[in-house]
């Protein structure tokens, strides 16, 4: 994250005291990346955040590559699918994976998640592609809603609920590093710069505390080198009071992501979001065409020589594109070419907008389709582009 933020009750310098109105200490906790090099937050529990009373057996949480899949381009038709999972954890199927980063999705038949979780092996970003809630963590309430996508830092104890009326499904990348704001869209300092895409104002923090101080018993899942470990404490990990620092989890809407257009057609760097370690998150977003008298709209064949590359499709008519439905991935593997589908290019000449929405993902290694995503791969989409 790029500036500080504050909630709550904090005392007016670190590491000091700080007491509950019966005289006792609040428990301060650091929260730190890096060691204690990279962005933090401190913050300040009723009840001692060690306070384990029970530890369950772990059981395994892990996807498996497909090697069989070999090199094809990829359709994976998951438009159809109505729920994947009974809770938010058995609901999150990860349908593409590298050593770098998860791919998945989640539509969870519970709306209101009875224990919270802790990713304690990576960053999480959640694309909202249908659903409105709230999510629930140390940080405070952070209201959620279609088309927000929601950074989470790795060890963020949360849980979500959403309404009851309508469909759930949630578009899951989980990363081996941090997810960031695009350095090349920030000043020294760190300050969103004045031609990004979006800015500060655009970014939703945690809005309101949401102390919980009652003691019991509260089950928290976290998931560490693959495996769930059932972790239960002597009270809710949401007792806290206040908390200031770089470090909690916000929302950006991709409905607030202002597209870069040009004369001509613009690559896909121009719609990059975020940042992380051996990828990039792009946004297709609602914008004008290309402006150039000769111009063509649709996009040209392009040949990745270092890096996959893959297209959720949240909303709209993807023009360079047949056979597409909302909710279907592609993936485009280095070493092979793509580009529009037959007939595609010369129809879109004359188009002045588009109203598509789309996530990409860039990896700069290899990406693999999943044992759980074989179910979803349309076997003849490699033989597509055939005239």
């Amino acid at each position: 994250m790029a500036y500080y933020h504050r909630l709550g009750n904090i005392p007016p310098k670190r590491h000091t005291q700080f007491r509950q109105p019966d005289g006792s200490l609040y428990k301060e906790e650091l929260v730190s990346s890096k060691g204690f090099s990279g962005i933090y937050s401190n913050l300040y529990h009723i009840h001692n955040p060690n306070n384990v009373q029970k530890i369950g057996k772990p059981t395994p949480y892990d996807w498996k590559i497909a090697k069989e899949h070999g090199l094809n381009q990829t359709h994976l038709k998951t438009a159809g699918v109505s729920t994947t999972g009974k809770d938010y954890l058995s609901a999150r199927k990860m349908l593409m994976m590298n050593n770098d980063v998860m791919m998945g999705i989640c539509s969870p038949e519970q709306r209101k998640m009875d224990y919270f979780f802790k990713n304690a092996d990576g960053d999480e970003l959640l694309y909202i592609h249908d659903g409105e809630g709230v999510m629930y963590s140390q940080f405070g309430k952070l209201e959620v809603r279609q088309g927000d996508y929601i950074v989470i830092p790795r060890t963020t104890i949360y849980r979500f609920e959403f309404k009851e009326e309508g469909p759930i499904r949630l578009l899951v990348i989980e990363s081996k590093g941090p997810i960031e704001t695009v350095k090349r869209y920030r000043n020294e300092v760190g300050q969103l710069l004045e031609h990004s895409p979006y800015c500060e104002r655009d970014i939703r923090p945690p809005h309101e505390m949401y102390t919980e101080s009652e003691k019991g018993e509260y089950l928290v899942q976290i998931k560490k080198q693959g495996m769930l470990h059932p972790y239960t404490y002597g009270h809710s990990p949401l007792d806290i009071v206040g908390w200031d620092g770089y470090l909690y989890p916000y929302a950006l809407s991709i409905h607030d992501f202002e597209p870069i257009t040009g004369r001509i057609h613009q690559p896909p760097p121009v719609h990059q979001t975020f940042q992380a370690w051996g990828f990039v998150i792009c946004s297709f977003v609602p914008r004008l065409f290309d402006y150039h008298p000769l111009a063509i709209p649709a996009p040209y064949n392009h040949s990745n020589i270092d890096s996959d590359e893959i297209l959720y499709y949240a909303e709209g008519e993807f023009m360079s594109r047949k056979g597409i439905d909302r909710g279907s991935f592609t993936l485009h593997m280095g070493g092979l070419p793509h580009g529009p589908h037959p007939g595609t290019v010369e129809k879109s000449i004359g188009a002045k907008a588009t109203e598509e929405l789309a996530v990409m993902l860039d990896t700069f290694k290899p990406m693999f389709v999943t044992t759980q995503g074989l179910e979803f791969v349309d076997p003849n989409y490699p033989m597509s582009w055939t005239e």
